[in-house]
C-alpha cells in the first residue's frame, strides 16, 4: 500500500467510556489499527477487555444516551474516507447494513421472536433497496439463505428463528447480514454456542463468502483456535487497549507480550501429543473502572518483577518488536525472546 493510498478501514485512538454510578468505565482506552478489503482482523481477548465495545462503536451502536449521560466515544473512524465518529447518526443508520454489517454474537436474541427470518432479512434489503418490491426483496432472501447453506430455503424462509437450530440461526445471520453485500463485515463471537463440528463449518462460510464478496473482515473472540483458521492479522486486547499486534502467522510463531503467551498457553493443540494440563492465565481480568497503574496486565504478569518497577508507573507504549509487529511491553526485546524460546515455547 502506498503512503497516499488510506486503508478501507481505519480506527486512531478510539476511546469509548460509559459513565456509571460507580464510576466511568473506559471500555476502549486508546486503539488504533487498520484493515484493507479482502484481508481479516481477529481481535482476541478475555471478556471485558473492550473487543465487543469496538466493534458496536464501528457501527455506530453506541450512541443513544442513558439516564446516567451518553457513553463518551473520542477518536477517529475512518470507513473508506469517511470519519463515522464524526458523521451525523442518520449517515452512519445509512451505511450500516448496506457499507457495513454485524453477526451479532447469539443470533436467538439478535433476531426478532415475533417475525419470520425471511422477513427480518427483507427488511433489511427494502431498507437499502427503495425501490425493490416485496417479490423481489424475498427473491433475494431465498438466496442468500440458500447461498449459506440453510436447506429448502424457499419453504424455511417463512419459518421463525425458534425453528431454526443454533447453526441454522446463525447462518441465517450471517444471510441478513450480506444482503446488501457489505465491504465489511464485522462477527462478534460468531461461533461461541455452537458445536465443534457447526463451528468449523461456520468459519469455512465465512471464509467462502469474504472470497465471493470481497470484503474486510472484523473476527472478534476469545478463541485462538478461530483466528488461527480465519485471521490474516491478530490484535491483541487487555483492559481497553491493545498490548499486541501484528500478521497472524508471526503472533503463533513468535508472541512478544506477556499476556499473548498466556492465552496460547491455556489453548488446547491438536497437532501434538498433550504433555502437561493446560495453563491458566492466574488472576482475573481487571476493572475498567479502576484500571490498575502502569501496565494493567502487571498485577497477573510473572514477569513485571524484572522490568524494575517501570510496570506498575509507567504505561508501555504500543512499539515495533519486528516489521509489521508491535506489543507494549516493558520488558526489553532481548529478554522477551529470551524467556519466550527458553521457558514458554516448550510448554506450547
Amino acid at each position: 500500500m502506498s503512503n497516499t493510498e488510506k486503508p478501507f478501514l481505519s480506527v486512531r485512538d478510539l476511546k469509548v467510556h460509559f459513565p456509571t454510578d460507580d464510576g466511568l468505565v473506559k471500555s476502549v482506552n486508546g486503539l488504533s489499527f487498520d484493515l484493507e478489503r479482502g484481508r481479516t482482523l481477529g481481535i482476541v481477548g478475555e471478556s471485558g477487555s473492550g473487543k465487543s465495545v469496538t466493534s458496536l462503536s464501528i457501527m455506530g451502536l453506541h450512541r443513544t444516551g442513558t439516564k446516567r449521560g451518553a457513553p463518551r466515544i473520542s477518536g477517529e473512524i475512518w470507513l473508506d474516507g469517511e470519519d463515522l465518529v464524526a458523521a451525523d447518526p442518520d449517515r452512519v443508520r445509512r451505511l450500516r447494513g448496506q457499507k457495513m454489517a454485524m453477526i451479532f454474537q447469539d443470533p436467538l436474541t439478535a433476531m426478532h421472536p415475533y417475525y419470520t427470518v425471511g422477513a427480518q432479512i427483507v427488511e433489511g434489503y427494502r431498507a437499502h433497496h427503495p425501490g425493490a418490491s416485496k417479490k423481489d426483496a424475498r427473491k433475494r432472501a431465498v438466496e442468500m439463505l440458500d447461498r449459506v447453506g440453510i436447506p429448502q430455503p424457499d419453504r424455511r424462509v417463512d419459518n421463525y428463528p425458534h425453528e431454526f437450530s443454533g447453526g441454522m440461526r446463525q447462518r441465517a445471520m450471517i444471510a441478513m447480514a450480506l444482503v446488501n453485500d457489505p465491504a465489511l463485515l464485522i462477527a462478534d463471537e460468531p461461533t461461541t454456542a455452537l458445536d465443534v463440528t457447526v463451528q468449523a463449518q461456520i468459519l469455512d462460510l465465512i471464509r467462502d463468502l469474504q472470497k465471493e464478496f470481497g470484503s474486510a473482515v472484523v473476527i472478534i473472540t476469545h478463541d485462538l483456535g478461530v483466528v488461527a483458521e480465519l485471521a490474516d492479522d491478530i490484535l491483541v486486547m487487555y483492559g481497553g487497549k491493545p498490548v499486541e499486534r501484528g500478521p497472524a502467522a508471526t503472533i503463533f510463531e513468535s508472541p512478544e507480550h506477556p499476556y499473548t503467551w498466556g492465552l496460547l498457553g491455556s489453548m488446547p493443540r491438536l497437532d501434538r501429543e498433550l504433555q502437561d494440563r493446560l495453563i491458566p492465565v492466574k488472576g482475573t481480568p481487571p476493572s475498567l473502572i479502576n484500571v490498575p497503574s502502569g501496565c494493567a496486565f502487571h498485577p497477573r504478569c510473572p514477569y513485571a518483577e524484572l522490568t524494575g518497577g517501570r510496570s506498575t508507573t509507567e504505561v508501555p507504549a504500543l512499539v515495533e518488536a519486528a516489521p509489521r509487529h508491535h506489543a507494549a511491553c516493558h520488558l526489553p526485546i532481548a529478554e522477551r525472546h529470551r524467556i519466550f524460546t527458553e521457558e514458554i515455547a516448550p510448554r506450547l
